[in-house]
């Protein structure tokens, strides 16, 4: 642990290197912030502070710059954060109209977050095969053609067109989707049979043929990923190739889900530059929460920024729409 004075000077540089991107030296250290010491004290303990680890000297005559220990240092030590009053103003007014499919409602918030963090957000889904179903309609759209569409704890909804060789008339239809939903309510889409038998052939086949196509529907959705803001993270690097692998990254599904799932079992909620576990996010940070339906982890919100991001903005950001989404998708 560090003394008041060194925690309070870690502190001013960390918030000045974010602020500024230089190296910064003692003068700015006593000038910007209420230590009360003189900058050769504060020369004394930064001196300190680099033995130790928790800053570096970029060059013998530069100030300096916080490593990836005094960033977990800093960020551990940090106090509840807040949005600021428009920002506030923005998410209550996003959540308050906020409709329409889980996909889309998952897509608009990546893009919610992306603009409250001037970062790069990620929201990832819950493979919906872990999910239960709720509910499941039949709608006809033909004579010989018919629309299955589950709806699933999550709050996702997987559709599936079924075409028939044998016409089927509303009644039949409406009977299968009874019989189907009341069977299948509760269950993991991969365990769903077919009810029967129920005495008609004609309806059995079609429960058999329609619980198949509500398996085959499920297997194929597998889990989504939105990613916004890519190209905000562009302005935080100098190297061409830095950058590449970065937006590289982003654009596969399985590493991103593996990423932000490893960070959250690891019971992190900031993972800082080498303890994301990805080579490529070694001059990264990432900020991550669950959220929730019914109390039930549903999915993961993710922001991926320089390690000099503003975590308290960043922090407060992630928590309040992590909870307004969760309430959200909760209350249906």
């Amino acid at each position: 642990m560090l003394d008041d004075r060194k925690s309070a000077i870690l502190r001013a540089v960390v918030q000045t290197y974010i602020e500024t991107a230089q190296p910064v030296g003692s003068s700015h250290v006593v000038e910007g912030s209420e230590i009360g010491v003189s900058p050769a004290t504060v020369r004394s303990d930064m001196t300190v502070l680099e033995r130790e680890g928790y800053l570096a000297q970029p060059h013998t005559s530069a100030g300096r710059v916080p490593t990836e220990k005094g960033y977990r240092y800093f960020v551990d030590h940090l106090g509840p954060g807040e949005l600021a009053a428009s920002q506030a103003r923005q998410v209550r007014s996003f959540f308050d109209h906020a409709h329409g499919e889980l996909e889309q409602m998952l897509q608009s918030t990546s893009r919610l977050l992306a603009q409250l963090t001037s970062t790069t957000a990620v929201v990832v889904g819950e493979p919906v095969s872990s999910a239960t179903i709720r509910s499941v309609q039949l709608v006809s759209l033909g004579s010989n053609v018919y629309l299955i569409v589950v709806v699933l704890s999550s709050g996702s909804v997987i559709k599936r067109t079924v075409e028939r060789r044998e016409p089927i008339d509303e009644a039949s239809l409406a009977r299968v989707g009874a019989e189907l939903n009341a069977h299948a309510h509760g269950v993991r889409p991969a365990a769903v049979t077919s009810p029967g038998p129920t005495g008609d052939a004609a309806i059995d086949e079609m429960l058999d043929e329609a619980a198949g196509a509500l398996r085959s529907a499920v297997a194929e959705s597998g889990r989504s990923v939105f990613v916004e803001g890519a190209s905000k993270i562009a302005s935080a690097f100098d190297a061409t190739s830095t950058l590449q692998k970065i937006l590289g990254l982003l654009e596969q599904q399985i590493t991103v889900v593996t990423l932000l799932s490893d960070v959250l079992d690891r019971g992190l909620t900031v993972a800082i530059g080498s303890e994301t576990g990805v080579a490529p996010l070694s001059e990264c940070s990432l900020v991550v929460a669950p959220y929730r339906v019914g109390g039930e982890q549903a999915g993961t919100i993710g922001v991926l920024g320089p390690t000099r991001m503003n975590y308290q903005a960043t922090l407060a950001a992630v928590a309040v729409v992590s909870r307004r989404l969760s309430n959200l998708l909760t209350e249906g």
